[in-house]
């Protein structure tokens, strides 16, 4: 990576700003180790694209995403974090202190690094998918299914993400329709065991989902049987999409060790990445849990490991 003309240098480096990133810069400046944070490409991250909020612990009364967002970044700047917009485009981890160019046109030099970037949901790429976002379209049963209690649901996918969701949603909606893309489930055997004997879970072969239907929510799904070409729409109130996520590690690609989903491994029981001083918490390291309130945790967790860190080494 070249230097580029506008160069600084900080103590702790935090890349992302979704619950983990916002944590992490919550403790770091409690610590007095003057935190810098880019927020990246969706300030906020996953949350603002929430709508309510009802499972963190401390808002009895629930809460939006995008305003719970905005209030983790408040206590951050008051805590004294530097809350900067800019987008991380490179990093070098070759030598200390490390490098990474913000914008592709500024370098920051860095002791110690908290990477918070993420994962964002994989959607199928319907228009009608994208305007209901929010209205009845969701990426997470575990976070909105409840706003569906005792009505219809769609979810599509076939994964194990897919039959842990369905399996969720049967109790509380009156029926799940699950959509299938090919003729069988990549879910684990006793995964789809679990959903063909869930009487109201009902399994959909061969299934393509062509639209999304309804005006300002979720009133139905027009799917295509790819065996007898045959077209319907079932009537539902919510449609789940839970064919997978990717996680936002794109640029340290080659520079950590990751798992073949691209997901950044961190020593058990702690943040700590395969480079020294380097540490990554929230979904971008967590394919298992994926909630505010665990990002939320394991951001707390970098920020002291990067302290211990930086007092064990004098800085």
């Amino acid at each position: 990576m070249e230097n580029k003309t506008s160069q600084e240098h900080v103590h702790v480096l935090i890349i992302g700003s979704g619950p983990a990133g916002y944590t992490a810069a919550i403790y770091a400046a409690r610590a007095n180790l003057k935190p810098v944070l880019y927020q990246g490409i969706q300030p906020g991250g996953q949350l603002t694209i929430t709508t309510e909020v009802e499972n963190y612990p401390g808002y009895p009364e629930g809460i939006q995403g995008p305003e719970m967002m905005v209030d983790f970044e408040k206590q951050a700047t008051r805590m004294g974090a530097d809350i900067r917009y800019g987008l991380a485009t490179a990093v070098d981890f070759s030598s200390q202190p490390y490098k990474v160019e913000i914008d592709e046109e500024k370098t920051i030099t860095a002791d110690s690094i908290i990477i918070a970037t993420g994962a964002s949901a994989k959607w199928l790429g319907l228009p009608s998918e994208q305007r209901l976002n929010g209205s009845g379209v969701s990426a997470c049963a575990v976070c909105d299914g409840f706003f569906f209690r005792g009505k219809e649901a769609a979810i599509v996918g076939a994964g194990d993400t897919a039959a842990e969701e369905a399996l969720y949603l049967s109790k509380i909606c009156s029926n799940v329709h699950m959509l299938v893309r090919r003729h069988e489930m990549r879910a684990s055997k006793v995964m789809q065991d679990r959903v063909l004997k869930t009487s109201n879970i009902m399994v959909y072969w061969n299934t393509e989902t062509l639209e999304v239907t309804g005006e300002n929510k979720v009133e139905g799904v027009r799917i295509l049987n790819t065996q007898t070409k045959e077209e319907k729409t079932i009537p539902i109130n919510a449609f789940f999409v839970a064919i997978g996520h990717q996680p936002n590690s794109g640029i340290f690609a080659g520079k950590l060790e990751m798992d073949d989903q691209g997901y950044i491994k961190t020593i058990p029981g702690s943040t700590r990445t395969s480079v020294e001083g380097v540490f990554a918490c929230g979904d971008v390291q967590d394919k298992t849990y994926r909630q505010a309130v665990t990002a939320a945790g394991s951001g707390c967790m970098a920020a002291l490991d990067a302290e211990r860190y930086l007092s064990a080494k004098g800085h």
